[in-house]
């Protein structure tokens, strides 16, 4: 990551606010200051962000691929996001301690794999001993009604269905607002309540 030093610390908020899925502005921002890409904002002393690491933490692929594109470097939390499970492979390949890997703000590896569309790259990292997050894997799973990921994770694993996220919804309500009947159906024949 670049030093910020010598960046204005607000635009460089700013850009990392907009990394979060918000791709008009991040190539608007980069367009007029390209030494962004790989700026990292400070939220706390021992948590800082860039573009790149807050698209993957909420399942922005366009604003990862374009960070990407231009330079950003991947690392294996994006790569799980994206679903790119030969890349998660490589990463494990050269750091097996990386299965425990966390992104930005210590959310965990398969926290963002739930965002990846790839039920093979979630049995493959559980498999791996990828266990924290579990319960975030399944919401973002059902944030993008992927009810095959969704279904294995009931199935195979033990996640907490009354887990809240941020906003404080369950992945029941998540799928209710969803209007996923299919999802909701599955949720609460898994014992989901609200």
């Amino acid at each position: 990551m670049e030093q910020t030093k010598t960046l204005n610390p607000d635009l460089v908020r700013e850009f990392v606010i907009a990394g979060h899925g918000n791709l008009e502005r991040v190539k608007q921002l980069l367009a007029e200051s390209p030494e962004l890409l790989n700026a990292a904002y400070p939220w706390k002393e021992d948590d800082r962000e860039t573009a790149i690491q807050a698209a993957a933490q909420v399942g922005s692929v366009s604003v990862a691929e374009f960070l990407l594109a231009k330079g950003a470097p991947l690392d294996i939390c994006t790569a799980a996001m994206l679903g790119r499970k030969d890349q998660v492979e490589k990463f494990l390949a050269q750091d097996p301690a990386k299965i425990h890997a966390k992104g930005a703000h210590g959310i965990p590896l398969l926290t963002h794999a739930g965002f990846g569309r790839n039920l093979e790259l979630v049995e493959f990292l559980i498999a791996r001993g990828a266990t924290v997050g579990l319960s975030p894997a399944l919401h973002n799973a059902v944030s993008r009604d992927d009810t095959w990921i969704v279904t294995w994770l009931l199935e195979n694993t033990r996640p907490d269905l009354a887990w809240k996220n941020f906003q404080g919804k369950t992945a029941l309500k998540l799928a209710e607002e969803r209007q996923n009947s299919e999802m909701t159906k599955l949720l609460r024949e898994h014992g989901a309540r609200e």
